[in-house]
Order: C-alpha cells, then sequence, then structure tokens
C-alpha cells in the first residue's frame, strides 16, 4: 500500500502539479502586491482621485468598479506573468533536451502497407481453404 502511494506521488504529472500550484500562487501573490502598489492608485487617478475615485453611488448603495478593474487586471498579469516566466521556458528546455523523433520515410511506409495488405490476402486465402 505504501509502495502504490510512493509510485503515485513519484510520477511526473503530479510532481509537476504540485510545482505549478506553488508557482502559480507565488506568482499571484506577487501580481497582487504589484497591484496594490501601483495599479489601485493609478485606477483611482484615473477615475477622479480622491475617495470615490473607482466607485460610484445609486440610491446610497456603492459600486467599487475599480476593484473590479483591479481584479481584471491581476488576473491577465499574472496569466502572462505564469506564461513567459514557467510555461514558455520549459517549453524551450522540453524542446532542447527530447528526443529526437526520426520522421518514417513515406516510401518505406506505403511498401509496408503493401506487405501487410498481401499478408491480409493470404491469411484470407487460407482461412477459406
Amino acid at each position: 500500500m505504501i509502495k502504490g502511494f510512493k509510485d503515485f506521488l513519484m510520477r511526473g504529472n503530479v510532481v509537476e502539479l504540485a510545482v505549478a500550484v506553488v508557482m502559480g500562487a507565488a506568482m499571484t501573490a506577487l501580481v497582487a502586491s504589484f497591484s496594490a502598489a501601483f495599479l489601485n492608485p493609478l485606477i483611482t487617478l484615473a477615475t477622479g482621485g480622491a475617495e470615490v475615485g473607482g466607485e460610484f453611488t445609486v440610491n446610497g448603495v456603492v459600486f467599487p468598479y475599480g476593484v473590479f478593474l483591479n481584479g481584471i487586471l491581476v488576473f491577465f498579469l499574472t496569466a502572462l506573468a505564469v506564461y513567459f516566466v514557467i510555461v514558455m521556458p520549459m517549453n524551450k528546455l522540453r524542446e532542447r533536451f527530447a528526443p529526437v523523433v526520426e520522421e518514417v520515410d513515406e516510401v518505406h511506409a506505403v511498401a509496408e502497407i503493401e506487405v501487410l495488405q498481401e499478408i491480409r490476402d493470404l491469411l484470407r486465402e487460407q482461412s477459406r481453404r
């Protein structure tokens, strides 16, 4: 039972998934702190500044659309950062170290298909006898 659990944990995709979750969380925290320090103040300035920037009120209910704009920006910045910092370099490494697959020559493939068809036809003849 322990050996099966160990084999499950040591599978490549489980380890890769764990690394991806940790890196994604770290990247999200980094982008969120950037957003709180720089993007929120910029949104407030661009939408009126002071305390009323980034929100409007209808019948006494406050709608803080600046928070939503910030969320959209954080999402896209996190996605960009994860792509350029994690995904793209990993794809480059995978291409660099992946075994080279030799392409099958089309002439040989056609010849193999013809041989297999002849074998099939011979087997049909033998089964009819």
